[in-house]
């Protein structure tokens, strides 16, 4: 699934989120969106959902244009992870997996059989599948919220700060889970994050907003190596230990076995 952006601008009231953007995804790429809080990370993934709507320009998706009639069947080809997973808590592991397959008509059968995939996939205990979000670490949680978010094997998955809230333990061991499993799917992937390091594990191609523009689009090392502005430079800087390590593979970079 591809996704562009053509001279798009958001605004909430007064404050311009995004200027005159003009930005692609290519199918199967994995991609990661940095920037200050309030830098418009979470409005990009919410404008390909149809839960934002630009002021001008137009967001794309496959080559067609999103038009609110088409947002929920948008929404069905895109795996969404929002912030802390946001499961539900009165229902178990299996049925948080199962809200989207039940509404398209799945058999039991199929949803159970799906979920044993996916849950070997993300190394999640079996058993689990049967206790309540409540009942899980939040590394346990993290795990489903992906794993929910692929039921239906979407063709892209966009995830908004995933790892926020977990302890630097928990973190890593997913960073490295989530990375092996991007590069495993071949999925269009999304994924907002704060943190450089982080992102250099799990994204080929990392993207800076700043005063609502891209100032850095390409890989890691050139983040590094050849920062596009002073304020790319002083954001680098800020983490420049944190990336040097994910680079040098100490943290699982991005061309590191996982």
């Amino acid at each position: 699934m591809e996704f562009r952006f053509e001279a798009v601008d958001k605004c909430h009231g007064s404050h311009v989120i995004l200027q005159s953007l003009t930005l692609q995804f290519a199918a199967g790429s994995v991609n990661a969106i940095l920037g200050e809080s309030g830098a418009g990370k979470s409005t990009l993934l919410r404008l390909l959902l149809g839960l934002d709507w630009p002021e001008r320009g137009q967001v794309l998706i496959d080559g067609i244009p999103l038009q609110p009639a088409a947002r929920l069947a948008v929404r069905r080809q895109i795996g969404y992870v929002i912030q802390e997973g946001g499961l539900f808590p009165h229902l178990t592991t299996l049925g948080n997996l199962a809200l989207l397959p039940r509404h398209l008509g799945w058999s039991r059968e199929r949803i159970r059989t799906r979920a044993a995939e996916l849950a070997q996939l993300m190394e999640l205990p079996s058993e689990l599948l049967s206790r309540f979000p409540g009942e899980l670490s939040g590394g346990q949680r993290q795990r489903v919220a992906v794993m929910r978010a692929l039921m239906s094997d979407p063709p892209a998955l966009l995830l908004d700060e995933p790892l926020g809230a977990l302890d630097p333990l928990v973190r890593d061991e997913l960073q490295q889970r989530l990375a092996a499993l991007f590069r495993t799917l071949s999925k269009t992937v999304l994924i907002v994050t704060h943190d450089l390091p982080e992102a250099a594990v799990l994204a080929d191609r990392l993207l800076l907003l700043h005063e609502g523009r891209i100032v850095q689009d390409g890989p890691a090392r050139q983040w590094l190596e050849q920062p596009a502005s002073p304020f790319v430079r002083r954001f680098v800087a800020a983490q420049r230990g944190g990336l040097a390590d994910a680079l040098s593979g100490q943290g699982g970079g991005p061309d590191a076995a996982v």
